[in-house]
């Protein structure tokens, strides 16, 4: 499946790291947030994505364009420098579609932008990308089928430390908790969409408003409630969080550094599943 990711906003919340890149480039560790979600994607197979750039495209495309599959693996130096042998690789395999969607677009809109790119997909991966996961992909995936859904996307327990307010009209308080023990769910920002979902985005749309309550109304809209870890970059504060899990080897979304992850057995069951259905609607 084609993974589409929106990397195009201008990371205002975020700006003593961001003034002067996307925020899908700010780093974690020597790479990127982006290379991490593209990464997470990769390690279930789908490696075929489409950036939707906006503000300061050019960051990311030199970024790729100047890769060097050094800084992320190991290899040796020989020859006084002149030959290096990667003992191991990156971004290989992946096929990378570079898009300029426009600066102040609204995200409805930047998917509208890449239809063409996804013609033929009965179904495709969308993401964020400003948040990273150890979401089971094959499990989310395969919500889209239990539930005869155009669109499923993760929904997370908020993780701030805010709290939750039980009050009536005029103010009176019936109760006070955090927001993480509330039943309160919000959305984690990795979807699944059938090819269908480009009908009910109208021109001017944004993703999940009026699309999505469109969807609902029909009762084509599911969502896959995680439990384990999701957190996002939106803040500085986030990207400091992450930089001292990574400083502390505590990185639970790099499934790909645990080859026992079971997502990876169980990924070609449902993907098969998946694919007889999409085989019937044809």
């Amino acid at each position: 499946m084609k993974v589409v990711l929106f990397c195009g906003g201008f990371g205002m919340r975020m700006r003593e790291s961001s003034e002067t890149i996307p925020k899908p480039m700010v780093r974690i560790g020597c790479r990127p947030i982006l290379w991490h979600i593209m990464k997470y994607y990769a390690h279930y197979g789908h490696k075929d994505f489409i950036l939707c750039l906006g503000w300061n495209a050019n960051a990311i495309k030199e970024y790729f364009l100047t890769y060097d599959e050094c800084v992320s693996n190991d290899f040796v130096l020989s020859g006084g420098g002149d030959k290096i042998k990667l003992l191991g690789s990156d971004i290989h395999d992946w096929n990378i579609t570079f898009v300029d969607t426009g600066t102040q677009t609204v995200i409805g809109q930047r998917l509208k932008a890449v239809e063409r790119h996804l013609e033929g997909e009965e179904v495709f991966l969308a993401n964020y990308a400003d948040g990273l996961s150890d979401v089971h992909l094959p499990s989310l995936i395969g919500n889209l089928t239990k539930h005869d859904s155009i669109g499923t996307f993760v929904s997370v327990r908020p993780s701030h430390t805010f709290h939750a307010i039980d009050s009536d009209a005029d103010g009176k308080v019936h109760g006070i908790s955090p927001i993480e023990t509330s039943d309160v769910w919000m959305n984690g920002g990795f979807f699944v969409f059938r090819n269908d979902v480009f009908r009910y985005i109208h021109d001017g749309d944004d993703l999940v408003d009026a699309p999505f309550n469109r969807l609902i109304a029909e009762g084509r809209l599911s969502t896959y409630r995680h439990h384990g870890f999701w957190s996002c970059m939106d803040t500085y504060k986030e990207r400091r969080r992450f930089d001292d899990m990574y400083s502390r080897g505590n990185t639970p979304w790099e499934l790909w550094k645990h080859p026992s992850q079971r997502g990876a057995i169980i990924s070609s069951e449902i993907g098969g599943q998946l694919s007889r259905e999409i085989d019937t609607l044809r």
